[in-house]
């Protein structure tokens, strides 16, 4: 900035030499400066001013406007404070298909210790004992008068065992506010829910987060606190569930089982209403997994998709549909099963060495020959057998929402031979879960679409992929009908409930090759009602002995079809399905019952 003179030389001189008073151009030249400075003050201060309104106007709105969303929001709980506010302990809640609770939280609290801050440890951790006979005196005593300053006793409390601590009056005991998730149903879908447990942790939060099953495959889902208040929904049905639970649990223990598993799916949507694995566990209280030996041992181990099984004859009618869809028979096509089979240097042979001689494709499927399904399965071709069980999902872990799932793949042979093909066709030589063989029934009973099992609740039927005709699909379901009304199953029929399936009896592989004499896996695997099927049931028992008889009998028959027809005379009016009395009809003065 340049400033003018006050007295300028030249005005000055110009001034005295005109006679006039050269201090009045001082005092001018002052007025002007004076003017300029005040103008510029009262510019800056314009813009401060400005500035300050900006300040002022923003600050009001943005207040404003959080007052507005705070009248209009719902009131919510403050989150907890400092030290535990970075653990979020939020979790979704679990339901069934009818919004009934299956997991939840439960505000709990921790025991901790500040040994530093006790007056008599001793006394401490004898009185602890007496309230928690699990723990272990002699530690607490040792962790108390050490040099730790901060141990955990206790992760979960009741009510009543927190007074009872509080009663102690010992200063260096304290407690923690948590969440805890609670099974209110206990054992109740125990394989599907999986369990909890606390990951970070601090003395005023702790975080929970899934260990197994559905609570570790949606652990995403449910700890986001944006789905608090949006539970997941299963597909399950809590009153089938229980029913099953208990129907299955008495059975297995009728046939004298190790375990045994049930799969109840819905043929169009996939949903699985019901998944039963015995023996179970409660997700409240889970035990440690088994460190060594067989873990199906376990009451951890998932049979109905950790369990890969050689399901025997079930598999028959995979080969007889196959056989009608690509038009090589139909159900009348009479094949001779007493010329013997031999493939790849092996004779195969039937069960007890039975002779039926020609039997139709329908009585093959009805009386359960070996050879019949096997000189079919030669008609087909291993690389086409191949394929179809591949669009069935048999060579894939199953596809059902929880982790468990991903480690039940299948076994099956790497090369597929004539030899593969026949023994693969009555369900030898490739080991599959029951929760595959439900959805390859299920693609039978809809009328020849897959269907992947889901345990999370639809909202209308998959629209699959075509596995086989609709003429085939109606053709096995008469056939697996013809089963129980005459054949192997006959013990499965249910009054009121048309019932169509298939047993089988696989022995069972030892660990280190070869199969037990005495120890099989008997299934039963079905459909109702048969004619317009809603429903698939796979029922499996591991091990089962019937023995009512003068011999015990292991076979399906006599084991797994009675165990699935009480299951289905209880769940089938729990599932809204009206029981249907075939007609009867009146002839020649004698009563005969209809097919």
């Amino acid at each position: 900035m340049i400033r003018t003179p006050l007295r300028p030389l030249a005005r000055i001189l110009d001034a005295r030499a005109k006679g006039e008073n050269p201090d009045a151009i001082e005092k001018e030249n002052k007025r002007v400066r004076h003017e300029e400075m005040r103008d510029t003050s009262r510019v800056r201060a314009e813009g401060r001013l400005l500035v300050l309104c900006l300040f002022f106007s923003c600050a009001f709105i943005v207040v404003g406007a959080r007052m507005g969303v705070l009248a209009t929001s719902e009131p919510v709980e403050p989150r907890a404070s400092a030290p535990g506010a970075a653990i979020s302990a939020a979790r979704a809640d679990i339901v069934d298909r009818h919004g009934r609770i299956l997991a939840t939280n439960f505000d709990t609290h921790a025991l901790y210790a500040q040994p530093q801050e006790m007056i008599d440890p001793v006394r401490a951790a004898d009185a602890l004992k007496q309230i928690f006979p699990d723990v272990d005196r002699d530690r607490l005593v040792k962790d108390f008068t050490g040099t730790r300053k901060f141990l955990w006793v206790k992760k979960k409390i009741s009510p009543e065992q927190l007074q009872a601590v509080h009663e102690i009056g010992e200063p260096g005991l304290l407690f923690g506010p948590r969440e805890m998730r609670l099974y209110p149903n206990g054992k109740l879908a125990a394989h599907v829910m999986g369990g909890a447990s606390f990951g970070e942790e601090g003395v005023n939060a702790a975080e929970v987060i899934g260990v197994a099953g559905v609570e570790k495959y949606f652990d995403d889902y449910l700890r986001d606190p944006a789905n608090g208040n949006r539970p997941l929904q299963l597909s399950l049905d809590l009153t089938v569930q229980a029913a099953a639970e208990r129907v299955l649990y008495g059975g297995m223990k009728l046939m004298n089982a190790k375990g045994a598993t049930s799969v109840l799916m819905d043929v169009q949507t996939g949903e699985v209403l019901s998944v039963v694995s015995l023996p179970d566990f409660d997700p409240n209280d889970r035990p440690r997994p088994l460190i060594e030996g067989d873990q199906s041992d376990s009451p951890l181990f998932n049979r109905y998709v950790q369990g890969v099984y050689e399901l025997g004859s079930t598999f028959k009618i995979f080969a007889a549909a196959q056989a009608i869809d690509l038009g090589l028979v139909n159900a009348n096509t009479i094949i001779d099963t007493d010329v013997p089979l031999k493939v790849g240097g092996h004779r195969i042979g039937e069960f007890k060495n039975k002779k039926y001689g020609e039997l139709s494709v329908r009585d093959i499927i009805v009386k359960s020959s070996n050879r019949g399904t096997g000189r079919m399965a030669l008609m087909i071709g291993p690389k086409r057998q191949k394929e179809m069980f591949a669009k069935l999902g048999m060579f894939t872990s199953t596809p059902f929402e929880i982790v468990e799932a991903a480690t039940g793949d299948p076994l099956y042979p790497k090369r597929w031979t004539d030899l593969s093909a026949v023994t693969i066709s009555y369900g030898h030589g490739i080991s599959t879960s029951p929760m595959h063989l439900a959805a390859g029934y299920a693609a039978i009973a809809n009328g020849g679409r897959y269907v992947k099992p889901t345990i999370l609740k639809q909202h209308g039927p998959q629209d699959g992929p075509r596995v086989m005709s609709e003429r085939a699909a109606s053709d096995a379901r008469n056939m697996l009908r013809a089963v129980v009304t005459e054949g192997t199953a006959s013990m499965g029929e249910v009054r009121g409930y048309a019932v169509g399936g298939k047993t089988g009896t696989a022995d069972k592989p030892k660990p280190r090759g070869g199969y037990y004499k005495e120890k099989v896996i008997a299934t039963f695997a079905s459909m109702f009602p048969a004619h317009d099927p809603k429903y698939v049931l796979v029922v499996t028992l591991d091990e089962p002995i019937e023995t009512s008889g003068d011999e015990p009998r292991r076979t399906a028959g006599w084991t797994a079809v009675p165990v699935a027809a009480e299951l289905i005379s209880r769940i089938a009016p729990l599932l809204g399905l009206r029981p249907e009395h075939e007609p009867i009809t009146f002839t020649g003065g004698t009563f005969t019952r209809g097919e």
